[in-house]
């Protein structure tokens, strides 16, 4: 089977900030002179925040990649109507480059699994398109899915379910397993998608021998391409592929041949996989591990403050980002750590700068759009001879503390003290 000409794109988080912004444009250029960049929502389709995520990421390519991100939209097909379902399919047929990220991998296959999008998707890349999968989306792609939440939430029995297996048609016998390095939970283990280790090394027992796992570090990438016929890791940490028992870890910047991914060895040397380790080990976070998780919850903390309109929050989240890139300056943390950290602090800085251009400078500007229209319908109504009605909307803006003022050129107004 011929493997295409495109690129499927594999993140284990990340997508939307300063670490992935080159891969992203790297990718673009790559396709077409002018490319047709489209997110896909469905993995979010649930939630209830699913069009803000969207349009985070229209921003973030407007502000960061500086391209266009059109949102081909398939939340649920128990709700998209017909033509909505082609319209999504229209946009990604015409698409060469998608980007997909976070959600509920299960939800993701479920919906897609009763549509046209798999085969539209496998298309696209074979014609020369390119495919991001991040996150949760990045779950989706290979032989099993993991269900993450409904065991790491739910406490449901260890299993995998049937994942789309889009790798599979460029020869592929794999699993996607993102957030390889997770640590967010601090005093205990949650490598490896959030299972950690014990739990993680059962789940591979579950798997057939044949299965290969790819796994993801954080703000990490791993992009198949199939046209150079070659693996190239990006971002600031290591992809690891576990074979039977064995694994080979692959740094940023190295480049591997994807017969290494379809069962070869590509000439590097596997290693055995460590036994699982015990509880002092396993409830361990490494310093750069408390790093990230620190400017992770400061992220989360600005957007949240900017959805609330909490300012305190907002410049808090900012205020402490830039002393922990002081503190670990001083403390000589990785410089590359430090550099990454620094273009997030600037990216959300640029967001801030955005989201304040685009809100009411003033109390008056803010009104004027209202106002406006309502002096307007007064003005009909005095025209109309219909003075009752245009002194009421008058006494009515009065008693909002808005006076009218009428003149030979036209009503004025202004806020009362």
């Amino acid at each position: 089977m011929p493997p295409g000409k495109g690129k499927i794109v594999l993140m284990g988080s990340g997508e939307l900030t300063a670490t992935m912004v080159e891969v992203h444009k790297e990718s673009l250029g790559r396709t077409a002179a002018v490319p047709k960049a489209v997110f896909l929502d469905t993995p979010a389709g649930f939630q209830l925040n699913v069009d803000q995520i969207s349009k985070k990421a229209q921003d973030y390519f407007q502000v960061h990649v500086q391209h266009a991100l059109s949102v081909a939209s398939f939340k649920s097909t128990e709700t998209i109507t017909p033509y909505e379902a082609e319209q999504a399919y229209h946009t990604l047929r015409e698409a060469d480059f998608v980007l997909i990220g976070p959600g509920s991998p299960t939800y993701a296959v479920h919906q897609w699994r009763q549509s046209s999008i798999p085969e539209i998707l496998i298309n696209r890349i074979k014609d020369g398109g390119c495919l991001v999968a991040a996150s949760a989306a990045a779950l989706t792609v290979g032989r099993f899915t993991l269900p993450v939440y409904e065991i790491y939430k739910v406490g449901q029995e260890l299993h995998w379910v049937d994942g789309m297996d889009i790798l599979k048609q460029f020869g592929f016998n794999l699993v996607v397993v993102p957030h390889w390095n997770n640590a967010e939970g601090g005093n205990h283990d949650t490598r490896f998608c959030f299972m950690g280790q014990p739990r993680f090394s059962r789940l591979v027992s579950l798997l057939p021998e044949d299965v290969s796992i790819l796994g993801l570090d954080e703000h990490t990438a791993c992009i198949l391409d199939f046209k150079n016929d070659e693996a190239v890791i990006k971002g600031i940490g290591t992809v690891t592929l576990q074979r039977s028992g064995s694994q080979m870890v692959f740094d940023t910047a190295e480049r591997f041949s994807l017969e290494v991914l379809r069962g070869g060895d590509g000439g590097k040397e596997w290693k055995q996989t460590s036994p699982a380790p015990h509880d002092s080990e396993t409830d361990s976070v490494t310093e750069s591990d408390a790093f990230w998780n620190q400017i992770h919850q400061l992220e989360t903390d600005f957007y949240n403050g900017l959805e609330t309109h909490d300012s305190k929050k907002t410049t808090n989240a900012l205020l402490e980002l830039d002393r922990i890139i002081s503190r670990a300056q001083q403390d000589l943390e990785n410089e590359e750590f430090i550099t990454q950290a620094r273009d997030t602090l600037r990216e959300l800085i640029a967001i801030l700068g955005t989201h304040l251009g685009a809100t009411p400078r003033s109390e008056t500007d803010c009104l004027a759009p209202v106002v406006q229209q309502l002096l307007d319908v007064r003005e009909r109504f005095r025209k109309q001879k219909l003075f009752d009605e245009a002194d009421a909307i008058r006494d009515s803006l009065q008693r909002a503390n808005i006076f009218i003022e009428d003149t030979e050129d036209g009503s004025r107004w202004r806020l009362m003290s």
